[in-house]
C-alpha cells in the first residue's frame, strides 16, 4: 500500500497510479484542469480532511503508469492523437444522435433530457475545433521544437500563446462535462429508461473520464514540457 502525501499535487498521483483518477473524480478533486493543486489544497477547497482523504486513498489498487509518461513531447502528441483524439472522433457523433434519440423518445417525461441533449451539443462543438487547432496548428509546432537544436521563430511569437488558448479551452469544456454530470444525476438514468437511455448514460459516463485524462496529460505533461524546452532552445 504506498504511501499517499497531503503535499502532492493531484497530477502526480494520477500520474504515477491511473487508479486514482476515478477515486478523485469521486470526491470532486479536479486533477486535469486543477491538478497543479496539491490534495491538501483540493481537499480543502471542497470541503474534505487530507489527511483521511490520503488514507483512503492509500487503499486504492496501484495500477501502472500509462506507457505515455516520459514520452518526449513530439511522441507525446502523437499519442495523443492516435487516442484520445480518435476515441472523440468516434464517440462524439454516435453520443449525438443517441442523446437526439432518447431526448425523443422519453423527454416528454424526462424533460431535463432536452438540456442533456443541449449541453452536449455545446461540448460537441467545443472539442471539434479544438482538436482541428491541435493537429493542424499547435502539434505539428511541436514537433518541429521538439526536433529543433535552437530556437524557433512560429507566427504566433511563443507556444505559451497557442497553448493559453488550449487551456482556456480545456477550462470549458470541464465546466461542460460538470453541468452534463448534474443534468444526468451522475450519469445515472431512471427506472424506466430503456437500453438506449442507458446507453447513453454509459457513453457519456466513459467520455467524461477519457476527457478528463486527456486535459491531465495535455494540461500537466504535454505542455509544460513545451514551453521548458522552448525556454531551454532560447536560452
Amino acid at each position: 500500500m504506498p504511501s499517499i502525501e497531503t503535499s502532492s499535487t493531484l497530477a502526480e498521483l494520477v500520474t504515477v497510479n491511473p487508479g486514482l483518477a476515478r477515486e478523485l473524480e469521486r470526491r470532486n478533486l479536479d486533477y486535469c484542469c486543477g491538478g497543479q493543486r496539491t490534495l491538501a489544497e483540493a481537499c480543502s477547497e471542497v470541503g474534505l480532511d487530507p489527511d483521511t482523504t490520503a488514507t483512503e486513498l492509500e487503499w486504492v489498487e496501484s495500477t501502472p503508469a500509462g506507457d505515455w509518461v516520459g514520452l518526449d513531447p513530439a511522441a507525446l502528441t502523437e499519442h495523443l492523437e492516435e487516442t484520445h483524439h480518435v476515441y472523440l472522433k468516434e464517440e462524439l457523433p454516435r453520443l449525438a444522435a443517441l442523446a437526439a434519440k432518447v431526448r425523443d423518445v422519453h423527454g416528454e417525461r424526462h424533460p431535463e433530457l432536452a438540456a442533456v441533449h443541449d449541453t452536449f451539443m455545446e461540448l460537441r462543438y467545443e472539442l471539434e475545433p479544438h482538436l482541428e487547432k491541435e493537429e493542424q496548428i499547435l502539434f505539428p509546432m511541436i514537433r518541429e521544437l521538439t526536433a529543433a537544436d535552437e530556437a524557433l521563430e512560429f507566427h504566433c511569437g511563443s507556444l505559451g500563446n497557442p497553448i493559453r488558448v488550449m487551456l482556456m479551452e480545456h477550462d470549458a469544456a470541464g465546466d461542460l462535462l460538470v453541468r452534463l454530470r448534474d443534468l444526468s444525476g451522475g450519469y445515472t438514468p431512471p427506472g424506466d429508461a430503456c437500453a438506449s437511455y442507458e446507453a447513453l448514460y454509459v457513453g457519456l459516463a466513459a467520455l467524461e473520464e477519457d476527457t478528463h485524462m486527456h486535459i491531465h496529460k495535455e494540461n500537466n505533461a504535454l505542455f509544460p514540457a513545451v514551453l521548458e524546452m522552448e525556454a531551454a532552445r532560447q536560452a
